[in-house]
């Protein structure tokens, strides 16, 4: 007698509704899982700024602690107004003024080709330029920002130079005129895109009104979009004269370290950057007064980048436009 297996049917069962506590239990554990997520974002948050917070606070730290050292020796009345800068030498003078004459004249060269190219160049790319166009000329602008310094100080001191010195036949080897347009170069894609992003930022409603009052895109580019992005325009502009006081190895290669007091672009000359290259490179013993004026000298440059910031920082809250 044959028996025939017999088949399990399995009947779906439906889920049960969760009562009011379950329910409640539930939504208490999933906003306690949401909690705990938004918790370790904020703490991984939270760690990235204290990483930049406790850098700039060991910079700070470090320079302050050797510059005080530095003073024992040297009176700070002596290093902010004396016009020699010879501390290698055995008649040492400790005149930072030397440094910070080449640092501000290599700016001031830099910042009178980057402010106008880069100021044009944005208002073209915003109000002129078609979407392929722009596409096409930003990266190709923002390339320039990747290139090596190295390479635009060899530029400035073989090809820049050279040129130059065809216009000027006095013009020496080693100048700060050749090394300022240069590095004025490279900071235009700094100014000209963050310039270009405060314009574009600029709503469209005011080029609206403006072409219906009768204005032209110029017109209106040039009194309607660049007045009411005046604020990110400034900072591009600090942000630019940041760039181009802690500038390094342009100078290094085409300015010649010279460390003499002057304001004449067509000389060579030394700035704070060039000088701490220059000693840090050197063979001078750790903790004599010659390899303590690099921490000196960079506490200056640090002040001084700090000013611009804060500068910065006053020109956007006074200028800026809230729509």
């Amino acid at each position: 007698m044959s028996t025939t297996p017999t088949q399990t049917v399995e009947v779906p069962v439906k889920d049960v509704p969760l009562t009011g506590e379950a329910r409640l239990a539930q939504m208490a554990r999933a906003k306690l899982q949401r909690k705990r997520k938004e918790s370790a974002i904020e703490f991984v948050l939270l760690l990235a700024a204290c990483v930049s917070v406790f850098t700039t606070a060991g910079i700070v730290y470090i320079l302050v602690k050797e510059s005080v050292v530095f003073f024992r020796s040297v009176p700070v009345w002596d290093f902010l107004t004396d016009t020699q800068w010879t501390p290698l030498f055995d008649d040492a003078h400790f005149g930072i003024m030397v440094l910070l004459s080449g640092t501000i004249t290599s700016s001031a060269v830099a910042l009178c080709v980057a402010v106008p190219l880069g100021t044009i160049i944005a208002i073209y790319l915003s109000e002129f330029a078609g979407h392929k166009t722009r596409e096409t000329l930003k990266p190709v602008l923002e390339m320039l920002s990747g290139v090596p310094t190295i390479i635009y100080g060899y530029f400035a001191l073989l090809f820049v130079t050279p040129l130059l010195q065809k216009l000027f036949p006095e013009l020496p080897g080693f100048n700060v005129l050749s090394a300022g347009l240069v590095m004025g170069i490279m900071i235009i894609p700094y100014v000209a895109s963050l310039s270009e992003d405060a314009m574009r930022a600029v709503p469209m409603g005011l080029r609206e009104g403006s072409y219906a009052m009768g204005a032209t895109r110029y017109q209106t580019a040039v009194k309607v979009v660049v007045p009411a992005a005046l604020s990110g325009i400034a900072s591009a502009y600090i942000l630019g004269i940041s760039r181009a006081v802690g500038e390094t190895m342009i100078l290094a290669v085409a300015a010649g370290m010279q460390p003499t007091l002057t304001f004449n672009p067509m000389e060579p000359a030394a700035t704070i950057t060039s000088y701490i290259v220059q000693v840090a490179l050197g063979d001078l013993p750790h903790g004599s007064v010659g390899y303590q004026t690099i921490f000196a000298a960079g506490l200056m440059l640090l002040l001084l980048t700090l000013a611009f910031n804060m500068l910065g920082y006053w020109i956007r809250r006074k200028y800026r436009e809230v729509y």
